[in-house]
């Protein structure tokens, strides 16, 4: 399986991914819910989420993120 799916703790802050994860717009990292709020705050949050969709048109569902 997966690592994403069997991780226990945010990549980025330690947490626990026990209420929920998801992937980083900025790079692959597996993050916990709180740290998905911070992301979206960013200045440059707006240009990660433009940069996968135009990934995802080309067929690539592996995209690493802006900061990959």
């Amino acid at each position: 399986m997966d690592k994403f799916f069997t991780q226990k703790t945010c990549s980025r802050c330690g947490g626990s991914l026990k209420n929920g994860r998801t992937m980083s717009m900025y790079n692959q990292d597996c993050i916990c819910l709180g740290c998905k709020d911070k992301e979206r705050r960013r200045s440059d949050y707006k240009e990660a989420v433009e940069a996968e969709h135009e990934e995802i048109k080309k067929g690539n569902y592996n995209y690493k993120g802006i900061k990959g």
